[in-house]
């Protein structure tokens, strides 16, 4: 097993999940033209990741926007990370929305309610593409 890279598009996120560490990235745009088919490749990675976790997964969110299709992939990731938060490593999700973004945010505090493992919310004060960069 390798880390995971997709490179992002102006449609689809920049993901980066590092098998060593322990340390997963989405940053960017999710709105594919069919989220369940960009998705299955994380999909089938982090089932494969479940076998040899390590001790600690963090799951770093920075999106500047995601469509409904995406939401329901993302809440399939969270999903996945609960399991393993539930029986071997220690996992936590931290969520990026700007200071001014109410949906987001709200989106965040959403994600938080559904799965039981930390979600921490971060605002950010500037622009997250900036951040995204």
């Amino acid at each position: 097993m390798t880390n995971l890279y997709i490179p992002r598009t102006t449609k689809t996120p920049d993901i980066f999940f590092d098998l060593e560490m322990g340390n997963f990235e989405i940053k960017g745009r999710s709105i594919p033209e069919n989220s369940v088919d960009f998705y299955s490749q994380v999909m089938q990675w982090l089932d494969e990741y479940e076998i040899n976790p390590s001790n600690t997964t963090n799951l770093s969110v920075k999106l500047e926007y995601f469509n409904t299709s995406s939401s329901k992939c993302l809440i399939d990731i969270f999903r996945r990370l609960e399991k393993l938060h539930n029986i071997s490593t220690q996992v936590e999700v931290h969520w990026y929305y700007e200071t001014e973004d109410d949906d987001m945010r709200e989106s965040g505090e959403d994600f938080r309610d559904l799965v039981r493992m930390p979600v921490i919310l971060h605002e950010i004060a500037n622009d997250i593409s900036e951040q995204i960069s």
